[in-house]
């Protein structure tokens, strides 16, 4: 059984403990690898190679560190099998996806940032003829980074290539639960050269492992994706220690469909939107509303296209439904199905029952169908609270007011999709519903140029392009003097 060690100053080392955790495979629910159980001495050990690193890498020429970064995100893409195969194992995903989606954009965010640096561009001002004024854009020093389980190697480049591509190092911790794929890009970063010290790896839990790297005092800046209760205690911690911090956290996001909308793309899309990754998504359309007058054509059609999305073995190719992430995972979504019939709804598809088309070894797995539930109130708790699986709600609204109402009914505001062919009313609407992102007539077409981040209980503040790039530089302003010539 593979030991998963963890990457501290450019080696593969155990635990500091010698505890390891389990490692499910979650279409099996059997455990096929070691994961460390670290704590504050493995993370004490990661700082201290990060910041012995930082006074070399920072001052490395952007060219140079852009070189590194490039051959990383070449190396992804030459290991683009290996690693969709151990995404798929690790997570439950189907293996497509993680070969169309999760890997390919892991190394689209290496190589992305690695360039963007060369061309980072900072602030010059003129003040009154008296003084010019520039702006100094230096890296922060040791970054902390906390990643979740639903896109492993994705979310983990998306925070960690613009962090070094600045100059700064940094002690990542990936979710215990899918460490595999960040264990490989430790050793693909040594095979591209990355100096030892400026990327560390720690595997374990976050109560421990995650909790040291927050409270670290060297640890000055902290990217988080994940959880809202998980958010909300690392500001507790850091926001005392006055670390600069960026939260993504969870959502509940509506997918608005107008009457006038193209029906056939808007189905499509909104089955993607619902299902992909099991619904493991933070950008998922968990709420659907339609306009009354499509709403039962819509919703029929709907069901009909969740019902043939085929649930099975994540490593068959023709799979559409993996598995959910862990037995913990499948139990929370479960209970949200329970609780939408103590709610009064009504189950459309999905729900119960291990579907069919599992195979023999993957009886013991973690499945649930594409569950379609309709009849639940706006304000009830399965219309309120992330769920984060295969579980969508339908409801009819008629008019735009009264939809706009809907869409903002809830402590999140990270996304939103609306489906209209009325260009005044999409830019209505976008303007109206509380989200970070509204995509119009669309769904997750990502360009990393963009601010990405939430509102309300989904976030604070945004990566992505020069967000990001801001977001791991310290300001300096220099302000010259222009002496007044003399006539």
């Amino acid at each position: 059984m593979l030991k998963i060690k963890n990457y501290i100053g450019g080696e593969l080392v155990d635990p500091v403990s010698g505890a390891y955790l389990d490692d499910v495979n979650p279409a099996t629910g059997d455990v096929y690898a070691q994961v460390p159980d670290s704590d504050e001495r493995d993370v004490e050990q990661a700082v201290q190679a990060a910041e012995a690193a930082f006074g070399e890498w920072s001052h490395t020429p952007v060219a140079q560190r852009s070189k590194v970064l490039v051959k990383v995100a070449d190396l992804i893409e030459a290991n683009l099998d290996k690693l969709a195969r151990a995404e798929c194992i690790d997570n439950g995903k189907p293996l497509s996806l993680a070969k169309a989606l999760d890997i390919p954009r892991a190394a689209a965010n290496f190589r992305f940032f690695a360039t963007a640096i060369i061309h980072f561009r900072s602030e010059l001002h003129t003040t009154d003829d008296v003084a010019i004024n520039y702006t100094l854009r230096k890296p922060r020093g040791v970054v902390g980074i906390i990643s979740p389980w639903n896109l492993p190697l994705y979310v983990i480049s998306w925070k960690v290539a613009p962090a070094l591509a600045c100059g700064n190092t940094v002690v990542a911790k990936p979710s215990e639960v899918t460490p595999m794929t960040a264990y490989m890009l430790s050793e693909l970063c040594r095979e591209a050269g990355l100096p030892p010290g400026v990327l560390n790896i720690v595997h374990g839990e976050g109560a421990k492992a995650g909790d040291a790297i927050v409270r670290h005092p060297t640890v000055r800046t902290i990217s988080f994706t994940g959880g809202t209760v998980t958010g909300r205690e690392i500001t507790k911690i850091a926001s005392p220690m006055f670390k600069r911090v960026a939260l993504e956290l969870g959502g509940k996001n509506p997918n608005v469909i107008f009457a006038d909308a193209d029906q056939d793309k808007a189905l499509r899309e909104s089955l993607r939107s619902s299902f992909a990754n099991q619904g493991q998504v933070c950008l998922s359309g968990s709420r659907i509303f339609v306009e009354q007058p499509v709403y039962k054509t819509f919703v029929e059609r709907f069901v009909e296209s969740a019902k043939n999305l085929r649930v099975g073995d994540p490593l068959e190719e023709s799979t559409d439904q993996g598995a959910l992430v862990s037995k913990a995972q499948f139990d929370k979504v479960r209970s949200y199905i329970d609780l939408a019939r103590k709610e009064g709804g009504t189950i459309l598809c999905g729900g119960d029952g291990v579907p069919d088309s599992l195979p023999d070894r993957c009886r013991e797995g973690f499945f649930v169908a594409p569950t379609v539930i309709a009849n639940l109130s706006v304000d009830c708790r399965v219309n309120q609270e992330e769920i984060f699986g295969p579980v969508v709600t339908v409801t009819p609204f008629e008019t735009e007011s009264q939809v706009v109402e809907y869409a903002n009914a809830t402590d999140y505001g990270l996304s939103a999709s609306v489906w209209t062919n009325d260009l005044s009313r999409a830019h209505r609407m976008a303007e109206a519903i509380t989200a970070g992102t509204v995509w119009i007539n669309c769904w997750m077409i990502r360009d990393l140029s963009v601010p990405f981040g939430g509102m309300k209980n989904s976030g604070v503040g945004r990566e992505g392009g020069e967000e990001s790039l801001r977001f791991f530089t310290e300001p300096k302003n220099v302000c010259i003097r222009v002496p007044r010539g003399t006539s």
